[in-house]
């Protein structure tokens, strides 16, 4: 890739957010390596004066994009546990997870009008809807968006995108929202494992116990409800809707690499098209064999339906184009922020009972989560900054050692005389 590219690549091995394709690949630069921090930091005064004047600079970037990331981390927490919630409290009325599934993935199809619409707000050279769309048609090769591609590149996206989603919506029918979402967060620990065995990512000794915590954690979350039935068979969904949803992006990694916003956009709104025109069928034959039926049409709670459409959307729109302005872990941890969230909800609206082991499995699970958050670099960090911070006592110490040597010869020569 060449340098300055600004492309979005889907997750590699664990260091973008849980269900998002992307990451943003901006400019290239040289890494450091572990002996250049064992160099005393140790310089003359306009040495560090030049050195604090770059530190002055670089905080105004870092600041403002913290700043985003603040305001992305609550847009990708209230999003997500609101549209949890809200398909909550939509299956008492409109007891159809498909339908909602179809409904709510159909909204995909506004990702690449939005998008355009973005661009043409900010770009600097407009270009036509017809130009941008052949441009992002090249994602998906030369001759562009063809038949062929449409069935062999999208269509299977399109079935573990729906699988995704169903499944999780399934779920919730059968347990709490705080379990649902906790559980999903293993997402993260299945990406890291098929990124490892089909993409070969480096090997990290410390992903490895993050995947044996979610795994530790599902067993307990299992075990907390005494495996009742129903307990048992929504904790399956949950993590049948995990595993789609990292097969989607390692898949998405393995066979389409990386897309521009624009690219990506298309993609999503490609995978509405593919719901809108095949999947369809499946929720109409749904209704008529009485699997998902409701009647009469005028008791569909429609504002339920277009409400959890537009939070999921907003949450896929951050998700996949909010790393352009904050970092990536920044925005999984509104995922996990989403959790407590939810299970405040729960406690004030159904009888969730929080007891020792379910508090155990959600912690080990989260704690997982923080783990697989880490970047494949934090041991030469870490060895970077106790080596700095050792650098800098010893620095101290030489100072203070120095003053108070100089201090007996300061009072000797200032000492006045009397002999005339």
């Amino acid at each position: 890739m060449k340098k300055h590219s600004a492309r979005v690549a889907p997750l590699s091995a664990c260091n973008s957010p849980v269900l998002t394709l992307t990451k943003v690949e901006g400019e290239e630069r040289p890494r450091d390596g572990p002996g250049s921090a064992e160099a005393p930091a140790v310089g003359t005064g306009a040495e560090a004066g030049r050195r604090s004047c770059r530190c002055c600079r670089c905080s105004g970037p870092q600041l403002r994009k913290l700043s985003w990331g603040l305001a992305v981390v609550l847009c990708v927490c209230a999003s997500w546990a609101g549209s949890t919630q809200l398909a909550k409290l939509t299956f008492h009325t409109f007891d159809a997870p498909f339908t909602l599934t179809w409904f709510a993935t159909a909204w995909n199809c506004l990702f690449f009008p939005l998008y355009y619409a973005g661009h043409v707000c900010k770009a600097a050279e407009r270009q036509p809807v017809r130009q941008r769309y052949r441009e992002c048609c090249r994602f998906f090769g030369d001759n562009g968006l063809t038949l062929k591609v449409f069935f062999t590149k999208a269509a299977p996206f399109g079935v573990l995108w729906t699988l995704t989603n169903y499944l999780y919506l399934y779920a919730i029918k059968k347990i709490n929202t705080t379990d649902a979402s906790m559980l999903f967060c293993c997402n993260k620990a299945f990406v890291f494992l098929l990124s490892w065995i089909v993409l070969r990512d480096r090997f990290m000794g410390v992903r490895i116990v993050a995947a044996i915590l979610a795994i530790a954690g599902i067993v307990m979350m299992t075990y907390a409800d005494g495996f009742h039935s129903h307990s048992v068979i929504g904790i399956a969904l949950v993590v049948g809707s995990a595993s789609m949803s990292a097969l989607y992006k390692v898949l998405f990694k393995l066979l389409l690499g990386s897309a521009k916003f624009g690219e990506a956009a298309l993609f999503l709104s490609v995978l509405g098209v593919f719901n809108v025109l095949f999947v369809t069928c499946i929720p109409v034959i749904l209704y008529f064999t009485k699997v998902e039926y409701w009647s009469p049409f005028s008791d569909i709670p429609w504002g339920n339906l277009c409400g959890f459409s537009v939070l999921l959307l907003t949450f896929n729109i951050v998700l996949n184009f909010g790393i352009a302005v904050t970092y990536p872990t920044l925005i999984s941890l509104g995922i996990v922020l989403s959790v407590p969230v939810n299970a405040v909800v729960d406690h004030y609206t159904s009888k969730i009972v929080f007891n020792g082991v379910r508090a155990i499995a959600i912690t080990i699970i989260g704690l997982g989560f923080l783990l697989l958050l880490l970047p494949e670099e934090w041991d030469v960090w870490l060895i970077k900054l106790l080596t700095r911070l050792k650098v800098r006592k010893k620095e101290e110490t030489a100072e203070g050692g120095g003053d108070l040597g100089a201090g007996p010869q300061n009072k000797r020569r200032a000492r006045p005389s009397f002999a005339h």
